[in-house]
């Protein structure tokens, strides 16, 4: 475990020093990625300026909802990326390289491609936070600042997943499938708000399907004092079960890997 930390911050090193042989593009994309996000920000200040509540919802509220979901979404594009992109690595037989070193191969596809870039990002959810933090009239606890902490990480595990899982696809396909974006751009633009104005179905789907709303959602409620039942701060810990049916499917995929010979 140690020796896999060790590497794992070393792959890291080595893709820090890469991005620094091009300051200049690196933190021009890094500027790009903040401003992408500052104008969805936009467009939730604008609506809430508007109507001022969504659902019973105030903008304050929302904003500390939308920052967990952009935090959790950030840092799992930044670390996970190598899943995300993983339908070139199968493509120009990359993959093939990976399976004859001596390590697992979920964690050299994770080691394989670190987006830093993401940061800017990043960084526009710590501020929406803080300020939601700030602005919310939340009676803040150890325990309720423990929760929004256990919602970003279980966010972040739920993301990677969606992401092993589009990786797992790619086994079969060799190409990636466009519809997995709804699960992980699209969830991250419907993470604006809490899930349930969204409806019932949605809201299920959320639930028992892709357990979106176990980390955004019902300890959400919990943190605003909407409810006071401890078990919905919980709720995030279930969500980690998801990484079961992820590396099961990944596991399949690896048993039916072909080389495409590139």
């Amino acid at each position: 475990m140690i020796k896999s930390v060790k590497l794992y911050f070393h792959f890291l090193v080595i893709h820090v020093e890469s991005m620094m042989q091009h300051k200049a593009s690196f933190f021009l994309t890094t500027l790009g990625q903040f401003l992408i996000s500052f104008n969805v920000f936009l467009g939730v200040y604008f609506m809430m300026a508007r109507f001022h509540q969504v659902e019973g919802f105030s903008y304050s509220q929302v904003l500390l909802c939308f920052s967990v979901s952009l935090m959790a979404f950030t840092l799992a594009e930044t670390f996970f990326r190598g899943f995300d992109t993983f339908h070139t690595m199968i493509g120009n037989g990359e993959f093939d390289r990976i399976l004859l070193r001596p390590h697992g191969t979920v964690f050299l596809v994770l080691c394989n491609k670190i987006e830093l870039t993401r940061m800017g990002r990043l960084l526009q959810a710590v501020v929406m936070l803080l300020f939601g933090i700030r602005k919310s009239q939340v009676d803040w606890t150890l325990f309720r600042m423990f929760t929004i902490l256990l919602m970003i990480v279980s966010g972040t595990l739920v993301f990677a997943c969606i992401f092993i899982i589009y990786a797992s696809i790619c086994f079969f396909t060799l190409e990636g499938l466009e519809f997995m974006n709804i699960f992980t751009d699209g969830a991250r633009e419907y993470g604006k708000y809490p899930v349930s104005i969204y409806g019932k179905t949605v809201l299920t789907i959320c639930t028992y399907l892709i357990p979106f709303a176990l980390f955004q959602y019902y300890p959400f409620l919990y943190v605003i004092g909407r409810t006071q039942n401890i078990r919905y701060a919980l709720l995030p810990f279930l969500a980690l079960l998801f990484f079961i049916p992820s590396f099961l499917l990944w596991k399949t995929g690896l048993r039916h890997y072909q080389s495409t010979g590139s």
